[in-house]
Order: C-alpha cells, then structure tokens, then sequence
C-alpha cells in the first residue's frame, strides 16, 4: 500500500507494545504506519470495578468511534477485550500468533507456603477484578479471599511491592510482551489446562472497516489462520452464553494430532463453583455448540457415583459432585504396603532426577526421609502428583500436566531433559516402565519398588450409576466377582487403568488429566 496507515491502539505499555508490534509485522511486508493513541473509558475509570462499567467493550468502543469516522486506518486490541459481534461496519482482519495464554499467580514472598496449592499461604488476600479468575481460584483454593485490583501491569506490580495484596493475578502474556522484571516475587505459572483464560487470552486483533477489502487484503499474510480456528470456538462460546469480559466465564482450545481440543469453565457468579467441561473433535463450530448444550439449565445429572478411593470435603471432586446433589460411595478397593524401610545414601547423591507417576510413589518415598542433593530436580507425571508432591516442601521442576494422561508423550518429554543422568524412579512393585522405555541408552536408570498393592477381598457391589476407577488394581479387585450391570458408566483416570476394560471389551470415558479436576470434567461432560 501506499499510503501510511495510522493504527489507534490505547496508551498502556501494554497496548503500546502490541502495537509496536502489529507495525513492525506491516513492515515486514512493505506497509509503513505510525501509532495514534487514544483513551478508552475502561483507561478514564479506574475507581469501579469491570463489572460495573457501562455495557461491553470498554476498552474498545473509543477505538472502534475512530475507524468508523475514518481518523484511523485500523485498531489494535488484546482480542479477549473485544465483544463477540463488530459493530456494523467493522470486521476483524487478522489474528496475531498466540502467546502463552497461562495465568501467573504473583506472589509477595513472605505469604508464600509450598505445602499448598498453588503456593499460597492459607487465607491469602489475592488482587484481582477478574470473575472468571475469582470462581476458578476459588475452586481449587476456597480460603482464598479476593479484592479488586485495577490499572496497567506497572501500577498492579506496585500495588502488591507495597502489600495491598498477598498475591495479584496477572496473563502472562502480557507480562511477557512488556518484559517485567518479578524477581522480587515468588511466580507460579498456571497452566491454561488448569485455570482456563478469557476467551482468545494472548492474542491480538487487528480491526479494519468492513469496506476496505484492499486494505483486508493486504493484512492476510500477517494473519495466523491456525489460531483463528482455535479462537473461533472460544468467542463463539462466549457469544452462545452472551457473555462480556466481565463474566466467570473461561474457554480454552488448541489443536492436536488429529483436529482439536477445548475447556470450559463456566460459573453463575464469581462466588459459585463453576463446572468444567472437556471436548475433542474437528469441526470447531460444533465444539463450541457441544459445550453450550452441556450447560443447558434442564440437564440431568447421575444421581450416585462410585469412585476407588477416599475423598474428604475440601477436595476438588467432593465439591464438585455437591455442586449437582451427587451422592458419592468412595472408598478404595485395595491396601498399599511399603516395600523398603531405609535408602541408601550413596545413591540418592548421585541421582539427577527423581520421577513420580503416582502419589502413592510419593508419600512412601518421603516417608523414608530421604537426603537429597541440592542438584537432584523432581519430576512428577500431572496435578495430582504435584499436590502431593507439595506435602513435602517440594515443587517439581518438570510437570506432565499440560499433556493429561498421554504417559508416552509425557515419558518423551521428560526424557527430553533427563537423557544423560541418573534418573530414579520410586514405583510399586510390578507397574509399568513406560518412562524407563523413553530413555536413551546413556541414562542410568534406578528403578526402585517403594510399596506393592494388594487387593481387597469379598468387595462388595456398588448400585451407582457411574463408576470412577482410579487404579488397574482397582479394577482387578472390582471384576474378580462383581460385572459391570448394562445401564452403568465407567470413568477411568488414566489409560494403564482403561487398558484393563479394553481387555474386557467395556467402553469407558478417559478424562483429560488423571486427578480430580480430570475426573470432575469427566462427570460433568457424561451424556446423562
């Protein structure tokens, strides 16, 4: 083009540099701009909450008066501020590629308690204005308390150094773009798998006049039509629920091997327990219409589930299921004794990881209060692990959550990192080697068996509607008298558990990831 095309973009660093950014790709391509800023009324009024201003699109609709009256050529928005339909005569041109869309829960360092989740001390004071952010932490964390926090990255930043808050939660991708410096600060990085983001969270959108077909054109090669796709389900989820920005609602999608995934987390209020719901297919238009349908008022849910282990009242699954009347029968089908009673010393010295793949592995590997060396990482397969991990001061330095129950991918993953040392892996006795298989020749391998299950005998049948196994002995100690009756649902949590049903040919549902917040997806996603 031949002209020089203004771009209206609001004045935050933020915004500045996402703009920058957007010229810098023009120029890339032989299109020359120059930046107009502009204030929005999301920028003018910072003493109310988001939910509280006027309608929708706060920090867009000055932009879009200004493309409309011709002063600008195109806009530049975070894509999750925008609402889900243009107004008349305007039209999203271009997409930009997706920053990490993860949460970072920044956390001053004298609140922060690795024993707990998310590493946050016990009734935390935590800044934000997000409902969605306040209905997903509060699940997971439910002695959390919540405060509004407003203005750009720099101001929230001050506000926590000068301990207005234990903690303020911020995108990630905007921390990354503007480049702060948080090494005052304790950081943890919650992946999108786990608090699901605003819908199109780390992406940009350029906005053009529906009119300008040359100028629509010309943005094409800028345009990343991978992540379109992705975030088409994301906003048409949030159109089909009519919610804004300010609503507890999350959708998250991204694509696999063979077409796509996506999460959603939706919540009547910011003080509710919100539901979450785990989707695969191809066709985004009819992802994004089979979560929508998952949530309809008039849905029926199993009245009782059974599930192989223990769960108490603060856990994830407990209130979840409480949140629709679902009665529970827990309890765990088999008894776990320890193998060893001592280690020894001269090998944990030399080890370079540590791999968990299950907390059972965990807690009796602790148990023999092992003295690691400082250069010793850990490694655990998924959020359960984790959890408990964290019972022991520890946090791993490598996670498999972000690929859910593909032990394989997760074994390549890891031996990514861990090929080339000492690797031990606490284990029950006779499990599976799918890690060990992944290594390379090189890597010195310690299997260590550190308990064994046995099963329990003369189980009794459970009446349940849906059946929840969370182990393949488990499943051993269930089907050594009792079957299956027709009309019941089987949820395994991983696949070394289903791989026991597919030796009995009964068809069964795989959560996402093998812990709680897998399982609760799980349930609430059964066709009932």
């Amino acid at each position: 083009m031949d002209k020089t095309l203004i771009i209206g973009t609001r004045g935050s660093a933020l915004a500045l540099w996402q703009a920058n950014h957007v010229k810098d790709r023009l120029a890339e391509i032989g299109i020359t701009a120059e930046l107009k800023i502009i204030k929005t009324q999301g920028d003018i009024i910072q003493h109310l909450r988001l939910d509280k201003l006027e309608g929708k699109g706060f920090f867009t609709k000055e932009l879009e008066e200004e493309l409309l009256n011709g002063t600008i050529d195109l806009a530049v928005h975070s894509h999750k501020d925008l609402p889900t339909v243009n107004p008349p005569g305007l039209i999203i041109a271009a997409v930009s590629e997706r920053e990490d869309p993860s949460e970072l829960l920044i956390i001053h360092k004298d609140c922060v308690d690795l024993k707990r989740r998310l590493s946050l001390k016990f009734n935390a004071t935590v800044g934000t204005s997000s409902n969605r952010r306040k209905a997903q932490f509060s699940a997971v964390r439910s002695d959390l308390e919540f405060t509004d926090l407003r203005g750009n990255i720099q101001t929230r930043l001050q506000k926590l150094r000068d301990e207005n808050y234990d903690a303020i939660v911020l995108a990630k991708a905007g921390v990354s773009r503007v480049d702060m410096d948080l090494s005052d600060f304790h950081v943890e990085v919650i992946p999108p798998v786990e608090i699901i983001p605003a819908p199109a969270q780390g992406v940009l959108a350029i906005q053009i006049r529906e009119s300008n077909s040359a100028l629509f054109a010309a943005l094409q090669p800028i345009n990343d039509v991978e992540v379109a796709k992705t975030i088409a389900v994301e906003r048409k989820v949030l159109n089909l629920f009519d919610a804004g920005c300010h609503a507890p609602l999350g959708c998250y999608c991204r694509p696999t091997a063979t077409g796509y995934e996506a999460w959603a987390s939706i919540a009547d209020t910011a003080d509710d327990f919100p539901d979450r719901v785990y989707v695969q297919g191809t066709d985004t238009a009819e992802m994004a219409q089979r979560i929508f349908k998952k949530y309809a008022k008039d849905r029926v849910f199993p009245k009782t589930v059974f599930i192989s282990r223990e769960i108490d009242e603060n856990s994830y699954l407990y209130k979840a299921l409480n949140n629709h009347q679902i009665q529970f029968d827990a309890r765990s089908l088999i008894k776990i004794y320890p193998i060893i009673n001592k280690l020894d010393p001269f090998i944990l010295k030399h080890v370079d990881w540590i791999f968990f793949g299950s907390k059972n592995g965990i807690e009796n590997f602790f148990k023999l209060e092992p003295r690691l060396s400082k250069k010793t990482k850990i490694a655990v397969v998924g959020r359960g692990s984790e959890e408990a991990l964290r019972q022991f001061d520890r946090v791993p330095d490598f996670s498999g959550e972000a690929l859910g129950v593909n032990m394989e991918q997760i074994a390549l993953e890891f031996a990514a990192v861990a090929n080339g040392g000492t690797v031990l892996i606490p284990r029950a006795k006779e499990s599976l080697e799918t890690i060990q298989k992944a290594l390379s020749e090189d890597t010195k391998i310690i299997n260590m068996p550190v308990y064994e299950t046995v099963l329990e005998e003369n189980v009794d049948k459970t009446n349940a509607e849906v059946l929840i196994f969370t182990s393949p002995s488990n499943v051993e100690a269930y089907f050594t008298e009792n079957l299956l009756d027709p009309e019941q649902q089987v949820i395994c949590i991983g696949r070394s558990t289903g791989a026991k049903f597919d030796e009995m040919g009964i068809p069964y549902t795989l959560p996402y990831s093998p812990d709680e917040i897998g399982l609760a997806e799980a349930v609430f996603g059964l066709d009932y």
